[in-house]
Parts: structure tokens; sequence; C-alpha cells
């Protein structure tokens, strides 16, 4: 295996230090994806080095100049503070003929502007929750009359469960209203509001370029989660270690006859082309009472914490975690941007 030099581009607030040990679980976690793929890199062999990007892309050039990478490895999913421009600074590498890993930007940008995804996945026929969006600053019009209560409202375009809460799921227009403002004053962009689906929550991952590889197919549980409660992935879910021990969350294969499975693995992989992805991608889905599948999200660059849903499900088909970080960088390397041709 060749070594390389690898630049990581993450948060300048995100910077791991060199040990985990003796912190909190909580403070811990919140380095844990960095420090679990910069130390990987450098037990590849790899020469590595971070460079701290917070809203000026200057430190990035100077890195590039300086360090000339063969492969940037992206773990930025905002700039600006804004989520869709990730999509930007991917873009800006890609005029820098710059490789990277993960996805492509027109990719991120169809991906992550989830009221855009579910036009694209409704033009391709496939089965998405009903929604409205009310743009940040508007005031709450009436429901189309292919919505009706129970509603999920949630950012327009912020990832990691930023803004959800159990308040998310709402069942009367009260509050509705009393969400969707708390999405344009806390979060601070526009409010998506679909309909909530009701039943099991599956993830599945997808690797590849033009060549896909899948996931086996992985459901999250909260055995101990109080009665009445919905099971949503909340920002306190996602974040508080305590409360995931609480809730007795846990992930792991699902339990499904051949033929779903089939149906499920042909889908992601309709959805990752639909949308034009690279890389990697994470796809998040609920499947009802009555078996249909319903698309939530598509997530490119997904978590890659060691442990987490997309690399252990990873790991169930050959892919250890050192091994699968070296897929996603031979995946950079091998990704065929417009300057290329």
């Amino acid at each position: 295996m060749k070594k390389l030099r690898i630049l990581v581009a993450l948060h300048a607030d995100l910077v791991p230090p060199d040990s985990l040990e003796g912190l909190a679980p909580d403070v811990a976690n919140q380095f844990k994806q960095e420090f679990d793929v910069v130390s990987t890199l450098e037990n590849l062999g790899h020469t590595v080095t971070m460079v701290g990007i917070d809203d000026d892309l200057s430190v990035l050039r100077h890195a590039l100049r300086e360090h000339r990478p063969h492969v940037a490895f992206n773990l930025l999913t905002h700039f600006h503070g804004v989520g869709l421009y990730d999509s930007a600074v991917v873009s800006w590498l890609e005029l820098q003929k710059q490789p990277y890993t993960g996805c492509n930007p027109r990719g991120l940008l169809l991906a992550n502007d989830k009221s855009l995804c579910k036009k694209i996945l409704s033009y391709h026929r496939i089965r998405a929750p009903h929604f409205m969006v009310v743009p940040r600053g508007k005031a709450l019009a009436r429901l189309p009359k292919d919505l009706d209560f129970p509603l999920f409202v949630k950012s327009r375009s912020e990832h990691a469960s930023v803004g959800i809460s159990e308040a998310s799921v709402v069942r009367d227009a009260e509050q509705l209203r009393e969400r969707v403002d708390f999405i344009h004053r806390n979060v601070g962009t526009g409010a998506l509001c679909e309909e909530y689906i009701e039943g099991r929550e599956m993830t599945i991952g997808v690797l590849g370029n033009q060549r896909l590889e899948t996931s086996p197919i992985f459901e999250l549980f909260m055995d101990d989660l109080r009665p009445g409660a919905p099971n949503v992935f909340t920002s306190r879910v996602k974040w508080d270690t305590a409360y995931q021990k609480k809730i007795g969350l846990r992930t792991a294969p699902a339990e499904l006859d051949a033929a779903k499975t089939d149906e499920i693995t042909r889908l992601a992989r309709r959805i990752y082309k639909a949308l034009g992805l690279s890389g990697y991608a994470r796809i998040d889905m609920r499947m009802d009472e009555r078996e249909r599948v319903w698309i939530l999200e598509a997530n490119p660059n997904p978590d890659l914490c060691f442990g987490e849903d997309f690399a252990e499900s990873f790991e169930r088909v050959g892919y250890g975690y050192p091994q699968l970080l070296q897929k996603i960088v031979n995946l950079g390397l091998r990704y065929e941007a417009p300057w290329m041709g």
C-alpha cells in the first residue's frame, strides 16, 4: 500500500487532542470521529496533517500549498455555520484540482437541501413523506391538502439532528406554529414539515463512485424509551451518552426477509445514483406497519466514528475500520472530477 500525504479538513473547534483518555464521555464524543479518523490514518502509515477551518479558506489554501497532499480527507459538515455550504468548500477543492474524499459538491447540494432532495425522489417515484417548507421569516400558511397531522418538523438544511427533539412531532396547528418558530429562531433556517411515519427506523450504507457496494441494513432500537414517546433520533439521543444508556439505544442488523432486504438494497442504490452521490453515504428510512419503505434522508459523508452504524455495518461485510478508511481514501483518489476530463 502506497503511503500518502493526507490533509484532514475539519472544523477548527473539532481538532482532536492527542488522546481522549481522561476526558468525560460527552466531551470525548465531540472529537471522536476526528480522533478515530486521524489516528487510524496515521496507524496505516500515512503522513497526516490536520487543518482546522472556521470561516476562512485561506488556511486551507496555505495548507495545500505547504503540504501538497495526495488527497484531502473531508470531515466538514458546514461552512460559515451553514449546512449547505459544505458543498461550496468541496467545489473550491475541485477548482484547486485537489482530490478529496467523500461526496462531490453537486451530490452534497442535492442531498442536503432536504426539500430539493424530496422533489428529486418524487420524480424518480421513490416513496418519501409528503412535506411543506416554511421559509425563515415567513408566516405559516394553511396545510396543503396532502398533509395531515401528525407532522415532523426539522431544519430544511442542517445535519446531525440539530433542532430535533420529541417536540418535533406535532399533532395540531398550535404545536406546528410553535415548532416552526423554534426552527426559525434557534436553528436559523427554513422549517421542513413532513408527514410523521410511525414504524421501524433503519439505515443502509452505500460505498462507491460508479461501482457501488452496500452494507447490511441496520435497525435503530430504543429499548427503554418511556411509553408513548416517539422513537425519533433527537439531538439528545445523538450526543448525550448518559441519555443513550437510559433509553437503551442500540443498533443491530435488521431482521428482514430476503425479498424486503433486496428491495431496500436496490432502493438505496437508486437513490445514490438519482442524487449523483459519490464516495460514501447513509440512507435513512422507516418501514410502516404495512411494510412500505419511506425514505427520510440521504446523508452523504455520514459519521465515520469507529463503532457507529456506518462503520459497524460495513465491518459485517469485511471492511474493518482501517480498511474502510483506506477504501474511502482510494475512492477519493479515483473520483473523476470534471477538471480531469
